[in-house]
């Protein structure tokens, strides 16, 4: 056996566990990705519902875990729950049985068991949920979307210097920073944003752009906007509600236009299947959850199969691009 191990809580998530079987064996059958990917949840079920999809393989393992973590309890007490496929999947990593762990389920129970089972790295106080937004530049790297509702100003140069390697992974040659405020002038916002402008001024130098605004985050000239969870999660929302807004204005537009409206989607049809694609979130997968020992990406909590298929592939990808190892270089700790 060889390949990139991959742990998948199988029983995370508001459509779980048919979409996240559905993924783990579309990207098996696609073949791409030298993957092994480790089950984790109810042994009989998921050895039934494979049965059902009659699908086999020899990259494909089970590990027995007889509870779930429901999408609504209360995240604390994912540590003292042992047997949940939440747990035992991020156990995995942590005791280097596999290289990367994915997860669609409940996002406060994944970062405990992200920060608690897995570990921190030496040198970062908070780990932050990093989420690629698409943008001009192709994409932007928003961080926090969701994991710290209040940071400190050293809090929000650590996102910075996290998300500028992230980037890197992700093909930007030289990552542009910028810090998210109300303002693009340097004494833009609260004292502790302008704290937090001297601090990613001074630890990333050139590579800081300064201050931008929300509408950067898809139209500006960063690669990496940083702000706290509470901000970060709003914008992503607002961005995910607008782009399904305007597929559903194009539509209605469409459609009430009669004859002449339909010709012009029928001609215009491949472009909207590319916009479509752009702004679909299923698209991009899952979210890393920075600063701990091990590779915890996060996927959308009503992901589908594509989704959790694509959230595989984030999380081959920060294992195959060094993301650990580069982070613990940048931080000094192990």
């Amino acid at each position: 056996m060889s390949g990139i191990k991959i742990a998948l809580d199988v029983f995370g998530g508001d459509q779980a566990p048919d979409v996240n079987i559905d993924g783990a064996i579309s990207i098996l059958k696609e073949g791409k990705f030298d993957v092994e990917l480790f089950l984790v949840g109810k042994e009989e079920t998921i050895r039934e519902m494979l049965g059902e999809r009659g699908f086999h393989h020899e990259k494909l393992h089970i590990v027995d875990a007889p509870e779930v973590f429901g999408m609504a309890e209360k995240p604390s007490n994912v540590l003292r729950r042992k047997d949940t496929s939440l747990y035992r999947t991020a156990q995995l990593v942590k005791e280097g049985k596999v290289d990367a762990m994915v997860s669609a389920g409940n996002t406060g129970a994944v970062l405990a068991v992200a920060l608690f089972v897995v570990g921190r790295i030496k040198g970062i106080e908070r780990g932050a949920i990093a989420t690629p937004i698409p943008s001009k530049r192709g994409f932007t790297v928003l961080l926090d979307c969701g994991a710290n509702i209040e940071v400190r100003p050293e809090h929000l140069r650590d996102f910075g210097k996290m998300g500028y390697h992230y980037a890197r992974i992700l093909g930007k040659e030289s990552p542009k920073v910028g810090l998210l405020n109300v303002g693009e002038e340097e004494e833009k916002g609260n004292k502790d944003t302008r704290a937090a402008f001297e601090l990613l001024k001074e630890a990333l130098g050139g590579d800081f752009y300064g201050n931008v605004e929300g509408r950067d985050i898809l139209y500006g000239n960063v690669d990496v906007v940083v702000t706290d969870g509470f901000k970060g999660n709003v914008a992503m929302k607002a961005i995910e509600g607008a782009a399904k807004f305007i597929g559903d204005v194009l539509k209605a537009q469409i459609k009430a236009s009669g004859f002449s409206g339909l010709l012009g989607g029928l001609l215009l049809r491949n472009a909207f299947k590319r916009l479509k694609k752009t702004l679909d979130p299923s698209e991009y997968g899952g979210a890393f959850v920075l600063g701990v020992k091990g590779v915890v990406t996060k996927a959308h909590g009503n992901s589908n199969a594509l989704a959790i298929k694509n959230a595989i592939k984030v999380a081959y990808e920060g294992v195959k691009g060094g993301l650990v190892k580069k982070l613990q270089s940048e931080f000094g700790g192990d």
